[in-house]
């Protein structure tokens, strides 16, 4: 009886410490794994998604950058990476790349702009979505080069851009650690490429034919 009364207590600890990890993650609502459709792309690195979604990114410490035009589901698959950490046992947090810059600029001390490099730097594992589509003054370049030095070598990454590195300077005019920010990333890094056409846009034009016959039935 006491083996198990050990064993319910130890599975309500782990049940306790996903739960949290899942809360602090902040992945939002996404569709699962499972439900992406690995045909659709023209271009996918395969491999290199497996190995990230299967833990060994984390546990090497390395990154994943993943560079897509939209539509194609690059935010998905980085979520659901960071999912599986979690379900793996370790810590991640998933957050916009213009949330985090706006968050960071924001703190008004050095004390507390410490603290919150902090909460970035501390995850074993960071995703920050959609790198490329605002662009940024040379403060936020330095405080995001500051976030990768932060974790390099030490903690794993995952980026995903529409964009390729030689058009990030577009990204950070002005900025002079674009080079040294880019070179720091891919070092240890997967670099994923995602080419086709829109996921989004296919879905939309499946939902208009299926439309069509139930508004010709009702014009009838």
């Amino acid at each position: 009886m006491l083996e198990e009364l050990a064993r319910e207590e130890h599975a309500e600890r782990e049940r306790r410490s996903l739960e949290r990890r899942r809360r602090a993650a902040q992945l939002g609502r996404f569709k699962p794994i499972d439900e992406f459709d690995w045909d659709w792309p023209t271009k996918i690195d395969r491999a290199a998604l497996d190995r990230a979604l299967g833990g060994e990114l984390v546990s090497q410490h390395e990154n994943l950058v993943l560079v897509a035009a939209q539509g194609l589901g690059k935010t998905m698959l980085a979520r659901n990476i960071a999912h599986q950490a979690v379900l793996q046992g370790h810590s991640a947090l998933f957050v916009e790349a213009s949330r985090m810059l706006l968050d960071l600029g924001a703190q008004d001390s050095a004390r507390a702009l410490e603290r919150r490099l902090r909460h970035y730097a501390k995850p074993s594992l960071l995703c920050v979505d959609e790198v490329g589509y605002l662009s940024y003054d040379a403060r936020a370049a330095d405080l995001l080069f500051e976030v990768v030095s932060r974790r390099y070598e030490q903690k794993s990454i995952v980026i995903t851009t529409n964009l390729a590195f030689s058009d990030w300077p577009a990204i950070f005019p002005n900025a002079s650690c674009v080079t040294a920010l880019i070179d720091r990333l891919t070092h240890h890094a997967d670099i994923a490429l995602i080419e086709g056409e829109s996921y989004r846009l296919r879905e939309a034009e499946e939902t208009r034919k299926a439309r069509q016959p139930r508004a010709k039935g009702a014009g009838a």
